[in-house]
């Protein structure tokens, strides 16, 4: 099987479809909600992230069929003062697992933010997610505390109306 990773471009129609068909894979399976996206959503995703100048994605590729995906944002690290890559989306399909597609995407995502100057790399996983957990891990990810005496960090979130 022949892997290939590429930064997708927004503005690709085959790409566009591409980055909304897997994201919908993720949003279908039970680590990404179990529910698939809305159609509208589907239809703007891809001119919405183009809007973004931080945003950028990544598509993984069997035999020229897209597999897996990254949706990436620059941020900025304030402790380090130098911008870091968070990765939002990370899929890879499920009859493609186990065959190394995710550390390629890692790595692409890599290769693009040590380009962009970058300090780091982040991303949230849930803790029941034992496949993926394992798949960062052996890629370098850890879960991080400022001071151990003050418990791990942990990543939160409010939904606004």
């Amino acid at each position: 099987m022949d892997i290939e990773v590429i930064q997708a471009d927004y503005r690709d129609v085959a790409q566009a479809k591409e980055i909304a068909m897997l994201l919908n894979a993720y949003a279908s399976d039970p680590m990404g909600g179990g529910r698939p996206l809305a159609g509208e959503i589907l239809d703007k995703l891809a001119d919405e992230l183009a809007r973004l100048p931080h945003a950028f994605s990544v598509i993984a590729y069997a035999d020229s069929h897209p597999v897996g995906l990254a949706n990436c944002f620059e941020l900025f690290s304030t402790f380090l003062c130098r911008p870091l890559v968070n990765i939002h989306d990370m899929v890879v399909l499920r009859e493609f697992r186990e065959r190394g597609i995710s550390r390629k995407i890692l790595e692409k995502v890599e290769e693009i933010a040590l380009q962009k100057g970058c300090c780091k790399l982040t991303l949230e996983v849930l803790s029941g997610n034992e496949a993926a957990r394992l798949a960062y891990q052996k890629f370098g990810f850890s879960s991080y505390e400022l001071d151990p005496t003050h418990g791990q960090a942990l990543f939160w979130q409010k939904l606004l109306a």
